[in-house]
């Protein structure tokens, strides 16, 4: 995949933030192959109604995102889109496609809660 110009401005700025920093030890010490297969067989997949979902890679960097800095569904469709850190976390690329908005992570939380 292609770099965008401000994934290239972001790489060069000089200091690592706090977020930054935090971002990177969450990355350093989740086991993400392994959530994913344990939550796989629970995970909705494509053939249902209504708009298809969300990658569960993506949901589970959303999710732990939205636990570690305590956000509402709202704050965090804004912090998608306000903050690269947790953009970058997260996986999105606003260069190439939207963040998810509020109501699709709070019907996602909702089908988390159903596997709990």
């Amino acid at each position: 995949m292609q770099t965008s110009f401000s994934e290239l401005e972001y790489a060069a700025k000089k200091k690592q933030t706090r977020r930054d920093r935090f971002l990177s030890e969450i990355e350093a010490v989740t086991p993400w192959v392994e959530l994913e297969k344990a939550i796989a067989p629970y995970y909705p997949s494509s053939g249902g109604r209504g708009r298809p979902p969300i990658g569960l890679v993506l949901m589970l960097r959303i999710y732990s995102a939205q636990q570690c800095f305590g956000l509402s569904d709202e704050g965090t469709e804004d912090a998608l889109y306000d903050s690269q850190a947790i953009g970058r976390f997260v996986g999105v690329d606003l260069g190439r496609e939207a963040a998810p908005d509020a109501t699709t992570l709070l019907n996602s939380v909702i089908c988390w809660k159903r596997i709990n």
